[in-house]
């Protein structure tokens, strides 16, 4: 009986395995992700299947929901194995889920199992993955070699001590931060008070001193890129100093007043990362925390949000023109969570890209929602029609899992199968000396050159 992960998984032409063949052993750049730097470093053991499967997954837990499980089952205090019996029983309702391709993508490369993960094989799946689990070589940091993982970009707020990181020097995958100050730039959310008082800010002028001298301390520990997570691009000019006061003192501010103040701090964090080289990451369009009972009980990141619907064009383009007139626009990457924006991102790549460095402006990767076959091919597509894949940097992982990484070999696959597709069908040459240079630079060496890693 032919097995469900198979060889020719996902690839449907002799072109799509041949291509596929050139990238399948390649190293694994994960430059964008959301694994603990602390469970690297302290080489954290899985306790259990549910652990290493279910433990931070909001994507799983979201279907769950969708299942009719009871949070006592996801995110509550019932026995984990009952929480992964309930995932279990979950699955064979996710045809076309991209959860099911990577969760039996995860069982078969990590644990060698063939069988599909249903209410019936449950328990036998569980023994299976719990016995190698209490192994040394399926701690965190052997999970990561065993997925031949060269560089992984952590995700860091700025006042993080990078103590985990310092530990990891040594480690044979290099562990890097990220800079992500969204706390210090969202002025007009709850946290933001809070956050400054953290730190111990008094003052704006405070407030970018400390972001220069926090990006500079990143920078010690090999950081290469930022991120920002925002609903949308801000771009308005006056003054932020002002705005800094006025919210510290407790007044509700404006729409324009918050841009002023974020489009001044995106200014002071864009100029040092153009100074030092490193990459700027726009992730745009995720509407959060829509469930505020939920919110309110579990807090952010566990599976209530949703695609914002924004017009993004003229606000985008206004903030980057407005560092590029100043040389300070970085190495950008942008992601947008609505799919309706990809020729808006596709099309905008090309007014800034500059020498010396090829795909200075990239595309991101599809993103979270569109984080599967679809949404990947769409993103694919439209860079392929308004710029130049063959620059593409590639797949990420986003993902809080140990065992995500097979996520790169399901992107690989999709890419391989398109690309094959294409030479198949006579839209392009069957010139694999071309060929394998485009689909291993996607893969791996595009990233490796782009980041400078």
């Amino acid at each position: 009986m032919k097995t469900f992960i198979n060889d020719s998984f996902m690839l449907k032409n002799d072109a799509a395995r041949t291509l596929y063949g050139y990238v399948k052993d390649l190293p694994i750049i994960d430059y964008h992700c959301h694994l603990s730097p602390a469970q690297i470093a302290e080489n954290y053991q899985f306790r259990n299947a549910f652990d290493l499967f279910l433990g931070g997954d909001h994507y799983k837990w979201r279907q769950m929901r969708t299942n009719g499980i009871d949070e006592k089952y996801i995110t509550g205090d019932a026995d984990e194995y009952e929480k992964f019996k309930a995932f279990a029983r979950t699955m064979p309702m996710l045809i076309g889920n991209p959860i099911y391709h990577w969760t039996h993508l995860e069982l078969k490369r990590y644990f060698d199992i063939d069988k599909t993960l249903d209410e019936s094989t449950c328990e036998e799946i569980w023994n299976i993955c719990n016995e190698k689990l209490a192994q040394e070589d399926f701690r965190a940091q052997a999970l990561i070699l065993k997925s031949n993982v060269e560089v992984i970009c952590t995700t860091d707020d700025p006042a993080d001590t990078l103590e985990y990181h310092k530990k990891l020097q040594g480690f044979k995958t290099k562990v890097l931060p990220t800079f992500r100050p969204d706390k210090a730039v969202e002025i007009g959310k709850e946290t933001f008070i809070p956050y400054i008082n953290q730190i111990g800010i008094k003052s704006y002028a405070e407030l970018e001193a400390w972001i220069r001298d926090r990006i500079a301390f990143f920078n010690s520990y090999g950081c290469k890129l930022s991120d920002h997570a925002m609903e949308y691009i801000p771009f308005a000019e006056g003054d932020a100093t002002k705005v800094f006061e006025l919210r510290m003192s407790g007044a509700e501010l404006t729409g324009e007043q918050i841009d002023i103040f974020k489009t001044a701090i995106l200014k002071v964090c864009a100029e040092e990362y153009t100074r030092l080289g490193w990459a700027m990451q726009l992730h745009i369009g995720a509407l959060r925390n829509n469930n505020r009972k939920m919110y309110e009980k579990l807090g952010a990141d566990v599976g209530f949000d949703s695609i914002n619907d924004l017009c993004i064009a003229e606000k985008l383009s206004a903030f980057m023109n407005s560092l590029e007139v100043n040389d300070c626009l970085p190495k950008t990457i942008l992601y947008t969570l609505n799919p309706k924006d990809n020729y808006v991102l596709g099309t905008m790549l090309g007014n800034f890209q500059k020498a010396p460095t090829p795909g200075k402006i990239q595309f991101g990767s599809g993103w979270w929602f569109n984080d599967q076959r679809d949404g990947m091919v769409e993103q694919m597509k439209a860079l392929s029609n308004l710029g130049m894949i063959s620059r593409f940097v590639g797949m990420l992982t986003d993902s809080r899992s140990f065992v995500s990484y097979p996520r790169h070999e399901y992107f690989r696959r999709i890419l391989c199968n398109l690309i094959g597709t294409w030479v198949t069908e006579g839209e392009y040459p069957e010139d694999y000396e071309t060929l394998k240079k485009i689909v291993t630079g996607i893969c791996y060496e595009n990233a490796k050159n782009y980041f400078n890693f």
